[in-house]
Parts: structure tokens; sequence; C-alpha cells
């Protein structure tokens, strides 16, 4: 049979309308005919989906010992009493009191704090007020735990509590990164000047020297 180059050309432009129309479905879900797709479209697992490529038929892998994420920056002193104290002493916030930092800080403590701590640092969150949880000691008032008015708390008190926790707060660390924890910290402090300038005392220490 001999075919003209018009012949030729039609059969071409009838195969390849065949091909796309079998390539098509009625499925929104379904992508059709694919070539060669487990060259490129990898098996996607579930959550803890168990799988049978490793030994212990886990498809969540955990990472290989020693690693740390990009930029991670370790926090050398201990979860304790000893090593409390001693990040008091040393620890210093290296962000400063910029109107930038504050408004960086205030959004993390928005975001991971206000909801037990309240918008001022009371006490008074969200989810003490639902009665189920005793209310942290207050910013303005309160003593901590580990003895000590809060709003004296140095910077590095506050550093190390957000990190590892105490009481019923459990450990930041692994939601915060390092920056972020200290600049938490920058305006947990913020909160500590607020409410000592609205303390009684202050107020009348306010009223005498504006009488003298």
């Amino acid at each position: 049979m001999n075919l003209t180059p018009t012949k030729l050309l039609n059969g071409i432009l009838l195969g390849s309308a065949m091909l796309f129309a079998a390539s098509c479905g009625k499925s929104s879900e379904s992508p059709g005919y694919e070539f060669m797709p487990d060259m490129y479209r990898n098996q996607a697992y579930k959550s803890y989906e168990p799988s049978g490529l490793c030994g212990d038929s886990t498809s969540a892998r955990t990472p290989v010992a020693g690693t740390v994420p990009r930029d991670y920056t370790f926090f050398t002193y201990p979860s304790s009493n000893e090593g409390y104290e001693a990040s008091g002493r040393d620890l210093k916030n290296p962000f400063e009191a910029s109107e930038v930092n504050i408004a960086k800080g205030k959004k993390l403590y928005d975001n991971f704090c206000m909801h037990c701590h309240g918008a001022k640092g009371a006490g008074d969150g969200s989810l003490i007020a639902t009665g189920k949880f005793p209310p942290p000691p207050s910013y303005i008032a309160g003593v901590s735990s580990r003895g000590g008015n809060m709003r004296d708390l140095s910077d590095g008190k506050i550093f190390h509590t957000i990190t590892y926790g105490i009481n019923l707060m459990g450990p930041h660390a692994s939601q915060l990164t390092y920056d972020e924890r200290w600049l938490i910290t920058l305006y947990v402090k913020e909160l500590f000047k607020a409410g000592a300038a609205t303390t009684p005392a202050a107020a009348a220490d306010t009223t005498a020297t504006a009488q003298n």
C-alpha cells in the first residue's frame, strides 16, 4: 500500500488525537496515562505509615546521630537549678531593645505565651480562664517558684526557663529558635517594666514627685 505524504500526515494526526483522548479521563483525581511514572513519581507515605524498605518497618526516619539543623545554636547550660542560676549570672540578651525587636518579641509572645501568661503578663490568659489550670505567677506582683520577684528576673533566667520550662510550663526549645527565645525574653522584660510602672507603690511615688 502506497502512502502519500497527505495520508501519512493524516494518520499521524489521527493517531495523536486518539492518544490524546485516551490519556484524558473524567475523574479530576486521575492523572491519565503517564510514560514510565515510576521514574519520577515516588510513593508518598502517610505519617507513621509502615514501610517495607527498612528493617524496623517505619517510614519516618530519625536523623543521623549528631546531626543538627542548619544555623542551630547550642545552649550549654544544663536543665537544673545550677544551670538556671549560672544562666542568670552569665547571659545577657544579645538583642537591643529597639522597636523592631520588641515588635518581633511581642508577636512571638502572643503566639506562644499569651494563652497562659496573659496579654500583660498578669497570669490571666485564655487557657487559665477555663479554670482547668492554675495561673502562672504574675509578672507585675508575682513571686517565682525559684525565689525572688518575677519582675526582677534577669535575662538569662528568663531565657533558661523558656528553653527548659518549669512546673506546668513545658520546654519551648523545640518550638522556638535560639534567637526567637531571646526576642521573647526581650518582650517579657518590657512587660516587667510596664507592670512595675502600674503598681500602687510606683503610682504613689509618681504622685509624691508631682506634689514636690
